[in-house]
Order: C-alpha cells, then structure tokens, then sequence
C-alpha cells in the first residue's frame, strides 16, 4: 500500500471546493458572516461527504477504472479494494458526527445526501441519465446544505439551481468523455444509449438553461457583485455551443463548466453581500 494513496483516493482538491461552495452557501443565505465555528462543520461535513463519496465509488468502478482511468489508486494496486471500502465508511462515519453538532435539519440533511452518494456509486451510475441526475442533485444541494446549517436559505436556493442545471450538462459531457472505457463494461449512459451527437445536445440544452436560470436572481435585486456572472454565462455558452457542434470537445468542455460554476459561487456571494447597496 502507499500512504499517499489515501489522500488521493479522497481527491482532495475536490472535496476542498465542495466545502467551500458549503461555506459560501452559508453566507450567501445569511447574508453575511455566521459563526466560524458553524462555518469549519459545513466545511468539514461537506468535505468528507465528498471524500467519501469519491472513495467509494472507486471501490465499486474499479472495473471501468483499470480502461479509463489505470493510474487511480485501486486499479494500480495502491490501496486494496476492500481497504477502500472501510476507509470510505470511516469517512462517511465522521462526517455524520461532525453534522450532529450543527442541527438537527443538517443532521437529516447530510444523512440523506451521504445516502445518496453510497447509492449512486453503488447502483445509479450506470443508469441512463438517472446517475447524471443524482449527481448533479448532489452538487445542487451542496449550497443549499450551508444555507441549512445557518437556518435560512436565501439566494443559495438560486445557487442550488444554477448549479444542478450546469452539473447535469458537466456530468453528460464527462460520459461523452468516457464512452471508450464506459462501452466495453457494459455501461448504458447516455452517449451510447443514444450516441455522442445526442448526447451532447442535450448537455448543451441543459448548459443553455444554467444560463437563463442565471438570471433569476436578478430579477429579486440581488448586488452589483453579482456582475462576473457574465463571465460565467459567456464560458457556458461558449463549452454548451462547441459539445452542440462537436461532441469531441466535451473533455475541454466540461473542464471549463467546472472552472464557471466556481466563478459563478463567487459571483453569488459578492451579490448577496452587496444586495441592497
């Protein structure tokens, strides 16, 4: 076993803006600065959430990940499979117990989402659209857990949809990616259910929506720091045109849907703060 490989399985960089996006939900909906002691459990109940996540699906993809991706620790024999598995339940284990100590709502709110990334990994990936939609759900809900471990919501509701419309696109986008690999196991998503040219239309429709749904929180007088969010919009259209004209392009496009849903938080909560001003 490698040492490293426990820290690499939890993909960390991930988990690390997955708590941040909790973080910025919680002052996005507070509009302004909680607790820091609030702040550090949705961080951290967010972040092993999803290292826990990431952790088990590599345990239950090891298949798929020996084509499409041999250099992650299992399929290149780093960490033994079944280590992965008691490592992913520690994960998820701790993160429980850290959201006890926030409120009941995020208790009930972790344990259902924690639920569903054991799910996906374990039953829904493989299923046209429905693994798509569990994902992009959980990245959806993922502000919206912030706003709940502050007690209000706010404008991270609109977050919440600006990010499951743009993750829906990312994760059909991320399938066109993958259709060598994810063909030969046998999986059934929808580039090949339907092929690559479809497939990308309708992770461009979905890319499309992100962008009119991007301005709903205007029309409810969200700040003038909301503006680099015509940025965000620009980077969608551009990544949601190139898959529609070529689904070739989904690997540098779903990279760039990546890089604008973090610009996109950013621009939420400098709107949020500045809303009123």
């Amino acid at each position: 076993m490698e040492s490293k490989a426990f820290i690499e399985i939890m993909r960390p960089h991930n988990c690390i803006l997955a708590g941040i996006v909790g973080i910025l939900g919680a002052l996005v909906a507070y509009e302004g600065i909680p607790g820091i002691n609030k702040l550090a459990l949705i961080f951290l109940v967010v972040y092993f959430g999803c290292s826990a996540g990431n952790t088990i699906n590599d345990y239950f993809d090891y298949e798929i990940d020996r084509i499409n991706r041999p250099k992650r620790p299992i399929p290149r024999g780093a960490i033994p499979r079944n280590v992965a598995l008691y490592y992913a339940l520690i994960q998820y284990l701790i993160g429980i117990i850290l959201a006890y100590f926030l409120r009941i709502e995020a208790f009930l709110f972790a344990l259902g989402a924690y639920a569903l990334t054991f799910l996906y990994a374990w039953k829904l990936k493989p299923l046209p659209f429905v693994g798509n939609l569990a994902v992009a759900t959980l990245t959806g809900v993922t502000p919206i857990y912030g706003a709940v471990g502050v007690g209000r919501i706010g404008l991270a509701g609109y977050l919440a949809i600006c990010a499951f419309l743009v993750n829906v696109a990312r994760e059909i986008m991320k399938d066109i990616e993958d259709v060598e690999g994810d063909r030969k196991m046998g999986a059934k998503t929808l580039p090949i259910i339907l092929g690559e040219k479809k497939a990308g239309i309708i992770a461009s429709a979905f890319g499309f929506a992100t962008v009119i749904a991007s301005f709903l929180p205007v029309k409810v007088g969200i700040g003038l720091g909301y503006a680099p969010m015509v940025i965000v919009d620009a980077m969608i259209l551009k990544a949601s045109i190139d898959v529609l004209r070529d689904p070739r392009k989904a690997s540098k496009a779903q990279k760039s849907l990546k890089m604008a849903t973090f610009i996109a938080v950013i621009s939420f909560l400098l709107g949020a703060l500045t809303k009123g001003v």
